[in-house]
């Protein structure tokens, strides 16, 4: 089958079985059936995780990669190749992603098959990369050190960026990104005797203040940093003083430096009000993922490649501020990750979006992008 027809048929059969982070059992059957039908053997780390080892003609070892999940999002396109999961859709392109892969990994066994393999490729189809962090999971249960891997790529489609484009940047290409929630006891009184309570929503409030106030006074102003109040509540009656608060929210940031000053200082904002409003508080942080930081000597092998593909790089001023854990794979190789344009004037939805689709011919640029990385690896290290 020609190359553009596999992307397609990848694409659109994975698009209608898309499915939440470690439940993607028919998604990673699809993957499996697909590998076997070539005779690509592979290796199962985690129930939804398939790495493939292909060996070429050299020492080195070069891994790709590609997530497999969909999003708790109820599609709203009306096309032939419909999400067939109620309330779940591919709104983040993983289904681009993992076709791209699986078309790639069939290339590099017909290399394989006739000697032409330049290097040894690793290619990894990691779940869960929308929540609880699978290439963490997947770093933790693979022996990666054992196949020497002199770097990972990784790529994402981008709505935002127009076909024909390939985004990137060296040093930090994401966030960090932290949950962090706060829980407040207090003591109920009523309002004709407040003093003899403990009011959380007075400490909510002091709390929610000094927040306000981290960027300015404890972390450096040469620093992006996001610490984001997104949800918060308190009080049962209006003549009642509040006996319980809660707020929750989300940190952003490209140094895990700033990111151990936050967390202390939160720590210390929430004794600080339990002092001054005689409340019982606690913060819980849900750690997230690393910024993704692209090793800089890539970026020449990425250049190159980008030209002899007619792709037009753009070199990102400032990083996202949106998580990706790709980041997890830097802990086993040097790393780049980049963006592939797949706005067209059909095609204008944004990431994680119910109307959110794009053109399968797109995809080519992938594969072709793979096998070049492929080609000129050590050319220029």
């Amino acid at each position: 089958m020609e190359l553009q027809q596999t992307l397609t048929k990848h694409r659109r059969q994975l698009h209608q079985i898309p499915e939440l982070g470690f439940q993607e059992f028919k998604t990673v059957a699809y993957i499996r059936e697909t590998l076997e039908q070539h005779g690509i053997s592979y290796l199962t780390p985690l129930e939804t995780a398939t790495i493939v080892y292909l060996e070429g003609n050299s020492d080195t070892t070069i891994g790709f990669r590609a997530d497999i999940d969909g999003l708790p999002i109820e599609e709203s396109n009306d096309i032939p190749f419909k999400s067939q999961h109620k309330g779940v859709m591919h709104a983040c392109g993983h289904d681009g992603h993992t076709a791209m892969l699986l078309a790639f990994a069939e290339r590099c066994k017909e290399m394989q098959d006739s000697s032409k393999l330049k290097h040894n490729v690793l290619l990894i189809f990691q779940p869960s990369e929308e929540s609880m962090g699978g290439a963490n999971h997947l770093v933790k249960a693979f022996p990666f050190d054992e196949y020497a891997l002199e770097a990972i790529f990784g790529l994402h489609l981008m709505p935002d960026n127009p076909e024909g484009t390939l985004l990137t940047k060296g040093g930090p290409l994401t966030a960090s990104a932290t949950e962090y929630r706060i829980y407040i006891e207090g003591t109920s009184a009523h309002v004709a005797n407040k003093e003899t309570g403990a009011s959380a929503l007075g400490s909510l409030h002091h709390t929610v203040t000094q927040i306000q106030q981290l960027q300015n006074f404890h972390l450096s102003g040469l620093n992006q940093n996001i610490i984001h109040i997104g949800k918060m509540q308190s009080g049962e009656a209006i003549n009642t003083v509040a006996s319980s608060g809660y707020l929750e929210g989300t940190i952003r940031t490209y140094d895990m430096n700033d990111l151990a000053i936050i967390k202390e200082k939160l720590e210390k904002i929430v004794k600080s009000s339990d002092l001054l409003f005689s409340t019982q508080s606690r913060v819980e942080f849900a750690e997230g993922y690393p910024p993704v930081v692209n090793d800089e000597t890539h970026l020449p092998l990425v250049s190159t490649c980008a030209k002899e593909l007619e792709l037009e790089l753009i070199i990102k001023e400032k990083p996202y501020l949106f998580g990706e854990d790709f980041s997890f794979y830097s802990q086993v190789a040097t790393t780049n990750f980049a963006f592939l344009g797949v706005q067209n004037e059909n095609h204008t939805s944004g990431l994680h979006t119910s109307s959110f689709n794009f053109d399968e011919n797109s995809l080519l640029a992938g594969v072709r992008y793979f096998e070049k990385i492929l080609e000129k690896f050590g050319e220029q290290q």
